[in-house]
């Protein structure tokens, strides 16, 4: 019988985990290497997040982020990946034109990139009309709500949302808004986890949390923050598994001092011309 890890990663089986109390596993990944490696892992859902815009091409925040950049960065992933579901981020004003536009930008995740679904943030009226026409497109969407990263000039900046009692209504009722709008799991971002609890209780969909605490149904990070190889800020929910960043800072120390000091290359690294025969 063949190992259950080794067959693909599909919808049907998410939901199934979320019956089952399974949780799900969920990382960002921008990259062919990194990609491969979470799938051998056993990595659910490997998430082409927009975040790739802050944590591999230096912008200060997703909004600068494009739509041929995910692409081009999604194409790497779903190269490497064999197992997980591959979900792209449908970056900003990539959904915010007319309808038309947006699904022909979120068809690109599926048609030139080979990914399995695209995230939208938000569950406005007109995003649960787009949602709707992405899903009648036979487009699979996964939503997202709480703080949403896309939305920092209106919001001013990274904060916990749903504290307070009415804005936690609002967030519960987006959630519920979205399934009823067809998609297939939710992103629960920087909210109470009494919140997140009370949300994924009454959904059918998964939730997959990330700042929300651990009654989600999964739960998502951003791979650098996850192996320490990131410089920037590291929100209270970010666990390091690892310090990449010293490991490969000292790589590179110790390499430039032997090359300086001609150390290396050496001899065991140093290819050599083939001898002539003696006569």
């Amino acid at each position: 019988m063949s190992d259950p890890t080794d067959r693909a990663v599909t919808i049907p089986h998410l939901l199934k985990k979320k019956a089952r109390g399974e949780k799900i596993v969920a990382l960002t990944a921008y990259d062919y290497p990194t990609a491969l490696i979470l799938d051998e892992a056993g990595v659910d859902i490997v998430l082409v997040g927009d975040s790739l815009g802050m944590v591999v091409l230096g912008y200060k925040n997703t909004i600068p982020v494009t739509m041929d950049e995910m692409i081009h960065h999604t194409k790497a992933v779903t190269r490497a990946v064999r197992r997980a579901l591959v979900i792209g981020d449908m970056p900003y004003f990539s959904f915010h034109q007319t309808e038309e536009l947006t699904i022909a930008n979120a068809s690109r995740f599926l048609k030139e990139a080979g990914a399995k679904g695209i995230k939208i943030e938000g569950a406005s009226k007109k995003r649960l009309r787009l949602i709707e026409a992405m899903v009648e497109a036979e487009i699979p969407v996964m939503g997202h709500v709480g703080l949403t990263p896309q939305s920092i000039h209106h919001l001013g900046q990274f904060k916990v949302r749903g504290k307070e009692t009415g804005e936690a209504r609002t967030i519960c009722a987006d959630a519920q808004n979205l399934e009823r709008a067809g998609v297939f799991a939710v992103i629960l971002e920087c909210i109470p986890q009494e919140l997140a609890a009370r949300v994924t209780a009454k959904l059918k969909i998964p939730t997959i949390g990330i700042g929300a605490g651990p009654h989600c149904d999964g739960q998502v990070l951003v791979f650098h923050d996850l192996v320490g190889y990131s410089t920037g800020y590291n929100p209270k929910f970010v666990k390091r598994y690892a310090d990449l960043q010293t490991v490969i800072g000292q790589a590179v120390r110790t390499y430039a001092e032997e090359v300086r000091t001609g150390v290396f290359p050496d001899e065991t690294h140093s290819y050599h011309r083939k001898r002539r025969a003696e006569r």
